[in-house]
């Protein structure tokens, strides 16, 4: 494989699931250990008024990697084809358009060097609500309870047939989906880690090289010192 420069391209990893499926542990898990200089996590949460006066999309734009950056997006552009649905805050039509529009926005980013891994974490119904249990009852859990994640857990098959459509209308080689089982956190997390360090060695990353010029007498003073002493 021939070499690749540094700077070349960037990493987004999508990280989607249902309530209590651990999108938060395992982002903290994984990528705790890089350089906070070159890896950020956004969350998409309910737009804000400004957010709202522009199309879906122009939130997430902004906030892609640039190259040589890896980011995570702990919720995503995937919101918007997914709670607004099963709410009925959008019909079909505009769903499936946004379909569209999301794998044209994909195409645009791989096409500009992005590597995209999207990873979506399911949890079984049983697991969820031992989840949900544990975050009322447990003292160090309980700042994740939320009641409106009880109000979600009724609309389960909803969102399962909301994810399906967006399983078989949004994933084109380019950015293919990743279906993590994350009953076991250990198991989910090896295979994210797993996913990302494979995508990561295929691309034959390099450290850059440093361009010295040979013709400045500072330069090739230091480089004789060093020289001199081996």
């Amino acid at each position: 494989m021939p070499y690749t420069p540094a700077g070349k391209y960037a990493l987004l990893v999508v990280v989607q699931g249902q309530d209590a499926s651990g999108k938060d542990g395992a982002i903290k898990n994984i990528f705790r250990a890089l350089d906070p200089q070159g890896v950020s996590v956004k969350s998409f949460k309910k737009p804000s008024t400004e957010e709202l006066s522009h199309d879906y999309l122009w939130r997430v734009h902004s906030e892609v990697p640039a190259k040589g950056q890896i980011k995570i997006f702990n919720r995503s552009h995937y919101e918007d084809v997914l709670i607004v649905r099963v709410e009925g805050w959008i019909d079909e039509a505009t769903a499936r358009r946004r379909f569209e529009h999301i794998n044209g926005f994909e195409k645009l980013l791989t096409d500009n060097n992005t590597v995209i891994l999207k990873f979506f974490l399911h949890v079984s119904p049983e697991e969820q609500e031992e989840r949900f249990y544990e975050r009322m009852t447990d003292p160090k859990k309980q700042w994740k309870y939320n009641e409106d994640d009880l109000h979600k857990l009724k609309k389960n098959q909803q969102y399962q047939q909301c994810y399906e459509d967006v399983f078989e209308h949004c994933s084109p080689n380019n950015a293919p989906w990743i279906i993590v089982p994350a009953d076991q956190n250990w198991y989910k997390e090896h295979l994210i880690a797993k996913t990302v360090c494979e995508a990561l060695e295929a691309l034959n990353l390099q450290f850059p090289k440093a361009k010295l010029n040979m013709d400045n007498p500072d330069v090739k003073a230091l480089l004789k010192k060093f020289e001199d002493k081996e």
